[in-house]
């Protein structure tokens, strides 16, 4: 079990390393099918800029650009892991410490991330690979959102604590000015927000998924609205009210332990924050129907979320491993939340570079916790998370993730604003 006395989960349901041993196989040299094998799936994922070298010193450095990093696989069951299960099998080994990046693990997962997409973008037998190495990611039920909610956000507040900003967000910040701090960054994002949905004193706010409630708080504190913010993590509710009450808040706004499905009431604005990816496209339809159920004739709505410009499942590994039931949508499919309910889309805005710099900080300071973290769980979980950030970095640098923030409204509304003047007017 997990070192860490603030959370019930299981390190190895994380990391999915368990307890396993390193293998006894590296005495036997590599054979050459293996050699070739290994060959023909780097060449297929476009020879990107890593030397691979094998246990027993047999190395394959890319012909057409020099290497940025030398990834060491160090035993023969890492490398089957690594030929059947690809991403999953990298991950985990990586994880176990038997795959080994000498060189910045950022320059590496950006190199492989940037033949990712161009395998993406011209098609081939690796596309045809991943997609066969996919898996689907795990039902947003009202059960399955519990559990896959549990195995991310009930980590437990103190390890996030180390990492994020002092109001832990945990999404895309916003940088008008790229040279300000996490914390300056994750208020301005909070007030983009909030001049988006054009905020004023007495309006009733709804919040689905609303994290360790920093946005709420906010709303309510520097725009003097009423919030009821709707999250089913228990850890992340309980910090809520805690600093709501710290903060006498507490009589504007309300946080509701259970799942946005059962939202209820009128409202002037509805807002979502980094749940989307949580919900799953067959259920983008209901949560339509739960706005359009809750907003005013009059009413905003605002959605933040990672996206994507095409179709795709999220990383099997992070799937499986990190993030379990996310789903990355691309606006195309997000229009099931809007049309069948009339609502006009007001504004569409890409963040991507700014998730990227988020991420940036976020990896810095989780670096600086590293000895803390390997208290609070292992060396195995330290790694994995590592990969995690580090490998997001890479997705939104090179285009692979985006992160949307789309704003909409009643059809038949027609006090939408006349210009786009609101969103950039400090208050």
């Amino acid at each position: 079990m997990t070192k860490n006395n603030t959370a019930s989960i299981d390190v190895s349901q994380v990391t999915g390393l368990g307890q396993d041993r390193v293998s006894a196989d590296v005495s036997s040299p590599s054979t050459a099918v293996e050699r070739r094998v290994l060959a023909k799936m780097l060449k297929s994922f476009g020879e990107p800029a890593i030397r691979v070298r094998l246990w027993d010193g047999y190395d394959i450095a890319p012909t057409s650009k020099p290497a940025l990093v030398t990834v060491n696989i160090t035993t023969r069951s890492s490398l089957k892991k690594l030929f059947i299960q690809q991403g999953v099998g990298f991950g985990d080994e990586y994880a176990a410490g038997r795959i080994i990046v000498d060189g910045d693990l950022l320059d590496f997962v950006v190199a492989m991330s940037e033949s990712r997409m161009d395998i993406e973008e011209k098609g081939g037998i690796a596309e045809a690979m991943m997609k066969v190495a996919q898996r689907r990611p795990r039902v947003n039920t009202l059960e399955g959102s519990k559990a896959n909610i549990h195995h991310h956000y009930d980590l437990g507040n103190s390890f996030y604590r180390l990492w994020l900003d002092e109001k832990m967000q945990y999404t895309c910040a916003y940088f008008p000015d790229q040279t300000i701090s996490l914390e300056q960054a994750q208020h301005a994002k909070l007030d983009h927000v909030c001049r988006k949905l054009q905020l004023k004193p007495g309006d009733r706010v709804a919040e689905a998924g609303c994290g360790w409630g920093g946005l709420a708080r906010h709303m309510a504190q520097h725009y003097g609205v009423k919030v009821r913010a709707y999250n089913i993590s228990h850890e992340q509710v309980a910090f809520a009210r805690e600093q709501a009450e710290r903060e006498g808040l507490s009589d504007s706004v309300e946080y509701v332990l259970d799942d946005y499905r059962n939202l209820d009431g009128k409202f002037d604005a509805f807002v979502s924050v980094g749940m989307l990816e949580h919900v799953g496209t067959k259920n983008y339809c209901e949560l339509g129907g739960v706005i359009n159920r809750c907003l005013s004739d009059s009413g905003r709505a605002l959605i933040h979320t990672i996206g994507r410009n095409q179709p795709r499942l999220m990383s099997a590994w992070i799937e499986k491993r990190i993030f379990p039931g996310a789903y990355p949508p691309t606006l195309r499919e997000m229009m099931d939340i809007v049309e069948p309910y009339n609502f006009s889309i007001l504004d569409v805005e890409n963040l991507r570079l700014h998730y990227a710099k988020t991420l940036e900080h976020w990896l810095d300071r989780f670096d600086k916790q590293e000895t803390a973290v390997a208290e609070m769980f292992d060396d195995a979980f330290v790694r994995a998370w590592r990969l995690y950030l580090s490998g997001s970095i890479a997705a939104f640098l090179t285009s692979s993730l985006q992160l949307f923030q789309m704003v909409f409204a009643r059809g038949r509304d027609n006090t939408v604003p006349w210009s786009r003047e609101h969103i950039y007017s400090a208050n």
